[in-house]
């Protein structure tokens, strides 16, 4: 700065007008220390007018930043716009220093009724003058729609003309890193020398594609000229760096009221809310677009040596990482930033020296660990918090009050969070996380978490981001409680549900959030829906929510005796709609119902384990852990209904699929109970339309493989029966295309699918024998349809599979023999069946392994075989002691 430039910044003519890069470290310092040199009797900050009242929370103790100013359209919460404020905020810095200094201070920006209004046309969700979209010194652009020409960036315009083919670099040397170099320099030089280059840039690029702008700055000068009747000329301005020449020109101020006469105009409320350096660093929605929060944090708070003080911190996380950074690494590392800053020409190391130092020294030239110093420090994980007395709608109080009870603390890190609904806490906030998912509140999302058996577990993965503030206040047109919002919502939404499985997925959801009294509105839509739709497709789809929700009764203590009714009578017409449904599919129409008859045969399960059956006179209430004395059921004496595995006595005649015996209304069921009262009268029909789909040859290959599939897992299918079904499915008057599908629908796509054919050498074989037959000039058609079945296997199945092709079969292998007695052994490592003796050897262990109890028998020995299976019915393998 040149002692000419020093003089004239001295003698300031009228208003100090301070020109910022908004959230910039240097332009904080900057501004701190002209306000302490000029000490102006007032301080005006570019922002909405309608926030001076929320000034004074800057100072309260609990105000933590990053924090932003919240302003939404009341009658349309969703139209909103924020300001975002960090600690290194230029405005942020003048505020608190005007509260601190006791000095007046004072938004001067157009209000947000007029800004919200504006943008309204144009579909923005964000306002037209906060502080993360303003143009200004940091030129990004703002929230306008596009213009007739590209808007400018000034700061790029500044460092072209400087050498720099960065911006951001340019100005971290010119202004971030800026030192006095042992002279006494005019705090307020700075400003004046980017007022005169801002000048220059509007000269040329007039508004710089911001016609808008034209606006703001009008009302800015109307209040500049407002707050000098009161101060005088001793008052600071605090703006973006590209409005300064805008708001020194000398215009009128009929002028200046012109361009604001017929603006648009919505009630609005304002607050504050916490903010994220995460928000900041994105350049989109509502962000600020700042590549580096957590840097610039750091560059602020760091009283000297930043970039030892960097580095340090950069060690610390890795060793919390585990991994290995010592000393040296820092002092090398802070070394090489030093040296890459000298040879590059730079004053002090940047952002890009020290995260080339980190790579090179403490990441060892991998940007794996350099992502989490980019996640962490780098952009950070800081959220800021506001205090209670700041306005806010009363259903944001009422989920506050709930987050405290519940210590389910909002966090800008994503994390998991595991409930177990069997605690009252637990429960507690899985409903409050329910009610907020049908409020459509984004904080929580269900997650796939630990295998659990029972429904009394949830997993959660939470992360707050600041725009959920705008739904909440969205949210609280219905209700002022998280409660009352969420049963006035459920009910409205059951009322105008075009689908059945609309209503049942709400029906689920509402029995998750606990909303009793919107229960009952629910399940009226729910049982007109139900008797009007006739489509098996919608009618499949809508089952499996209304299964589940009949599992939650047991654990949430709700009943849901009224879903019951509705859940068997969709599974009646389901199963005497599909099997039709199931003819003249082409491929896509047969891979959807094919997803639907696994959810329907889920669904079922569940609804069998769960419906309580509703004894009649001649019914024999113990039949679920009862067998015929006629049924082969050797091997299959668990008691728990919801595994399926107790071959009924029909199974033997069900081994040919044929329809015609598969009506019988107590197929399966081994207890002369009528369909109506026992719940496995469902079950029995439900295997006989799947044995229906098996058999009948119109059926869609793939929906044929899946239901043979699916019988022989439950153990309604003997082994025998299913190589025989594939062996006429890969017969050779079988179409290629068609057989493909088939084994698609058999071993594809499920879990298991492939260790199905590892332990069954007669399948695989049957499927090698088949494969090897394709002709040449048919092999590419059926190609797609193999890669996909079999691709979908863990690589370890795969590889155990192609052992066992290259090996072969033995003499008289799989592939050539029949079933029965004559039928030859299998390859080493295969059995015809379970191999008892080795399952016996391996049940102590896995009894210590799980911590069960592994009590002697009469003879001492431990439990096992026979006499072990039979103890598990009581104690489950699964138990933990």
């Amino acid at each position: 700065m040149t002692r000419a430039e020093t003089t004239r910044a001295e003698r300031p003519a009228g208003p100090l007008l301070l020109g910022v890069r908004h959230h910039g470290p240097g332009s904080a310092r900057a501004v701190r220390a002209a306000l302490d040199a000029a000490r102006p009797q007032a301080v005006l900050v570019e922002g909405p007018p309608e926030a001076d009242a929320l000034l004074p929370l800057a100072a309260d103790e609990r105000m933590r930043p990053p924090v932003a100013l919240l302003a939404h359209a009341v009658d349309d919460p969703g139209q909103a716009a924020f300001w975002p404020l960090a600690a290194f905020s230029p405005e942020w810095i003048a505020i608190r220093w005007a509260l601190e200094h006791g000095v007046p201070v004072r938004f001067i920006d157009l209000p947000a009724a007029n800004s919200l209004a504006m943008t309204q046309g144009n579909g923005e969700g964000h306002g037209d003058g906060g502080a993360e979209e303003d143009q200004g010194a940091d030129g990004e652009e703002g929230a306008e729609g596009p213009a007739a020409r590209a808007p400018i960036d000034p700061i790029g315009v500044l460092a072209r003309t400087a050498g720099y083919d960065d911006p951001e670099r340019w100005w971290e040397d010119v202004v971030e890193h800026r030192t006095r170099d042992g002279e006494a320099v005019d705090p307020r030089a700075p400003f004046a020398a980017l007022a005169e280059a801002m000048t220059a840039l509007r000269e040329v690029y007039g508004d710089g594609g911001h016609p808008r702008d034209a606006v703001r700055e009008a009302h800015m000068r109307i209040q500049l000229r407002k707050a000098g009747k009161e101060f005088g000329d001793h008052i600071a301005v605090v703006c973006g760096a590209w409005h300064v020449p805008a708001l020194g020109a000398r215009t009128t101020l009929t002028a200046d009221r012109a361009l604001l006469k017929g603006l648009p105009k919505v009630k609005a409320e304002l607050t504050w809310v916490p903010w994220s350096h995460r928000r900041l660093a994105r350049h989109s929605g509502y962000g600020a677009g700042i590549d580096s929060p957590g840097w610039y944090g750091h560059l602020f708070d760091a009283p000297d040596r930043p970039i030892e003080r960097w580095m340090t911190k950069v060690a610390g996380l890795m060793r919390d990482e585990d991994r290995f950074v010592s000393s040296a690494h820092v002092i090398e590392a802070v070394r090489l930033a030093e040296t890459l800053a000298a040879m590059r020409g730079r004053p002090l190391a940047g952002l890009g020296e020290t995260t080339d130092a980190i790579r090179a020294v403490m990441c060892e030239g991998s940007d794996v660990p350099l992502a989490l110093v980019q996640d962490r420090l780098i952009v950070g994980e800081a959220l800021g918090e506001v205090p209670d007395t700041a306005p806010a709608v009363p259903l944001q109080r009422d989920l506050t009050r709930q987050q405290r009870t519940l210590r389910l603390r909002p966090e800008a890190q994503e994390r998991e969070l595991e409930l177990d609904l069997r605690k009252d806490n637990d429960a507690a906030r899985s409903r409050l996380l329910h009610r907020l998912r049908v409020l459509a509140v984004g904080w929580g999302e269900p997650a796939a978490g630990r295998a659990s058996t029972g429904t009394f577990r949830e997993s959660w993965r939470l992360r707050w981001e600041p725009e959920l503030y705008v739904q909440v206040a969205e949210a609280g047109t219905w209700g002022t409680t998280v409660l009352s919002a969420a049963t006035a919502k459920a009910g409205a939404q059951a009322a105008s549900a075009t689908s059945l499985a609309e209503v049942t997925a709400l029906a689920e959801q509402c029995l998750l959030a606990g909303l009793p009294d919107a229960l009952p509105v629910v399940m009226r839509a729910l049982a007109d829906r139900a008797a009007l739709d006739s489509d098996v497709g919608r009618l499949a789809d809508a089952l499996p929510a209304l299964a589940r929700t009949l599992r939650y009764g047991d654990v949430r203590s709700t009943d849901t005796a009224a879903l019951a009714g509705v859940a068997a009578g969709l599974a009646e017409r389901i199963c005497v709609g599909l099997p039709p449904a199931c003819t003249g599919l082409d491929a896509d129409g047969a891979a959807e119902l094919r997803g639907r008859v696994d959810a329907v045969h889920t669904a079922i399960g569940l609804l069998t384990g769960a419906a309580p059956a509703k004894p009649g006179p001649d019914t024999d209430t113990s039949t679920d852990t009862s067998t015929d004395a006629d049924t082969e059921t050797s091997t299959n004496t668990n008691a728990d209904t919801s595994t399926n595995t107790n071959a009924n006595a029909d199974t033997s005649t069900h081994g040919n699929a044929n329809a015609d015996t598969d009506t019988d209304a107590g197929t399966g069921t081994g207890t002369g109970t009528n369909a109506d009262t026992d719940p496995d009268g469902l079950r029995g029909r439900w295997t006989a339309v799947l044995h229906k789909l098996a058999a009948r040859d119109t059926v869609a290959g793939v929906i044929r493989g899946r239901a043979t599939r699916l019988l022989l897992d439950e153990g309604r299918l003997a082994e025998d029966d299913a190589a025989r079904l594939m062996g006429l499915a890969l017969s050779p008057g079988t179409p290629p295309a068609d057989a493909a599908e088939w084994i698609e629908g058999f071993v594809g796509g499920a879990a298991g699918g492939g260790m199905l054919l590892v332990h069954d050498e007669r399948l695989l074989g049957l499927v090698d024998a088949w494969l090897t037959g394709v002709p040449a000039d048919r092999f590419a058609d059926v190609l797609p349809l193999l890669r996909r079945t079999f691709s979908a296997y863990e690589a370890g199945v795969r590889r155990t599979l192609g052992e066992l092709v290259r090996r072969g079969p033995s003499a008289g292998g799989p592939a050539a023999t029949g079933t029965g007695a004559g039928a030859a052994a299998p390859a080493p490592g295969f059995g015809p069946g379970l191999d008892e003796a080795r399952a016996d050897a391996v049940e102590p262990v896995l009894r210590l392994l799980l911590g069960l109890h592994n009590d002697p028998g009469p003879d001492g020995d431990a439990r096992s075989g026979q006499a072990g299976r039979a103890a598990n019915v009581e104690e489950p393998l699964g138990a933990t002691g």
